[in-house]
């Protein structure tokens, strides 16, 4: 897969979800199913858009004991989705197990990714409600390395880390990366953000975009300037 604009279809129900995407006509834009969906909807939700035709990253952050992430991956892999995720700070034997649990019996599985910091997260919060007190971007590198070392796909990072990001963990490894506005959008509760056109110049491989393109007075206008700004 190469660069794309990933709708983040933070709804309530398949209703409002299937009402959103019906406006894309002739478009199958990548979509991201959020803890607030699924919870929803359930697994069904997952099935229908795939069947629909749309790539899914299926965005659930698990973080628990290894074997627990390793019986919830081998219960994600049947859903067919392309990307999913957890969160690196549940250590490497964790991200380790859920690979196991994630690769089906053929040696197939979705792309799997890491959650280094969340966006809404800043040094100041890190280091107050975390007790973490190194430099962001430091615990983000050390984050994707680990992530790295345990066989992932790429991390979810902030745009603003992507490139060092790749440095650090070479080219081919993903970036996927929330956090992103227009230029003349709200922020809204994000802290570390960039336009999609900065994305695109910093080295991201995927943005997630969610209110900039959901809440827009006209979303298939809004999707098509994020496409247009990050990856044509």
């Amino acid at each position: 897969m190469g660069k794309d604009v990933i709708v983040a279809c933070d709804f309530a129900s398949a209703k409002e979800t299937f009402d959103f995407l019906d406006k894309f006509t002739g478009r199958k834009p990548f979509v991201k199913i959020g803890m607030e969906l699924f919870y929803a909807e359930g697994p069904a939700i997952v099935k229908e858009i795939k069947k629909r035709g749309h790539k899914i990253f299926l965005d659930l952050k698990l973080h628990d004991i290894p074997n627990t992430v390793k019986k919830a991956m081998k219960v994600l892999s049947n859903l067919d989705v392309d990307i999913t995720n957890l969160h690196a700070g549940g250590t490497v034997r964790m991200m380790e197990a859920a690979l196991e649990g994630l690769t089906r019996e053929d040696g197939t599985r979705p792309l799997l990714i890491a959650v280094t910091q969340l966006t809404s997260t800043d040094q100041e919060s890190m280091e107050s409600d975390l007790l973490i007190k190194e430099p962001i971007d430091k615990v983000v590198m050390h984050y994707a390395a680990n992530a790295a070392k345990a066989g992932l796909d790429g991390v979810v990072c902030s745009p603003l880390e992507a490139q060092k990001v790749h440095n650090t963990c070479g080219k081919s490894f993903l970036t996927v990366t929330p956090g992103v506005r227009f230029a003349d959008g709200d922020i809204g509760d994000q802290k570390r953000v960039m336009t999609p056109a900065e994305a695109k110049k910093i080295g991201s491989d995927y943005i997630v975009v969610g209110r900039p393109i959901t809440a827009a007075a006209d979303p298939v206008a809004a999707y098509e300037r994020c496409v247009n700004e990050f990856v044509d």
